[in-house]
């Protein structure tokens, strides 16, 4: 069994670690846009939702080596305009959104540079990816900086709410008790590994909760 302390090794070495063990890791395509209302798209697999009442969703931005150690658009964006949405990458257009991971400097649209296609969005000045099929417009709860071992910013955590879910017909569902719900196998949700690896969703299994009764049974089938 192999042992890291954190605290000691290298970032260099902690990184690919990181990356390859906590996985697979779901992917947040966050655009943004500037106080100059220059927009920015970039895909993010430090993410996931953190709950639904409110709906909060985390983004973890690191600081970027190209700009010695500054901040990347997306951070910088969202603390100017308090507003961002994510939409969810899906196996049809993952090159092109993989695209937009290039170190572009500050301005530069990479929504031209990737060839998807901005839209409007209803609440959130920043617009939303027509090619994906589940898109959220988020408005900014809290911003978590976090420094490294030198007392430098390092990493910060984006917590956003959700506002507004925009849900293609092609992927909706419905679950047992009709509510609205994603179906992943037409979705075709893609994930990150480690490396530049990236992973897609092709085989599903159900596991039934433990049996309860009561009260209980009745508000976890609710839940459905």
């Amino acid at each position: 069994m192999h042992e890291v302390d954190p605290s000691v090794v290298e970032k260099v070495v902690l990184y690919p670690l990181v990356i390859s063990a906590i996985v697979p890791r779901p992917i947040g395509f966050a655009a943004t846009i500037s106080r100059d209302g220059c927009v920015n798209l970039s895909p993010y697999s430090y993410f996931n939702v953190m709950g639904h009442n409110p709906c909060i969703v985390a983004l973890g931005i690191s600081r970027s080596p190209g700009r010695g150690g500054g901040k990347k658009d997306t951070l910088q964006n969202i603390e100017e305009t308090k507003e961002f949405t994510l939409n969810m990458i899906s196996d049809w257009f993952v090159e092109a959104a993989n695209h937009t991971c290039g170190d572009f400097e500050r301005g530069v649209d990479e929504f031209q540079q990737s060839g998807l296609t901005p839209v409007p969005s209803k609440l959130v000045k920043p617009p939303r990816v027509r090619e994906s099929a589940v898109q959220m417009e988020c408005k900014l709860r809290q911003v978590i900086e976090f420094k490294d071992r030198d007392g430098k910013p390092s990493n910060s955590v984006v917590l956003g709410e959700v506002v507004l879910f925009h849900i293609a017909d092609g992927v909706a569902g419905r679950s047992p008790s009709g509510k609205l719900v994603v179906d992943p196998t037409k979705l075709q949700p893609v994930c990150r590994l480690g490396g530049v690896t990236y992973g897609r969703v092709t085989e599903l299994y159900d596991i039934p909760r433990p049996n309860i009764s009561g009260a209980n049974a009745a508000e976890a089938t609710a839940r459905r």
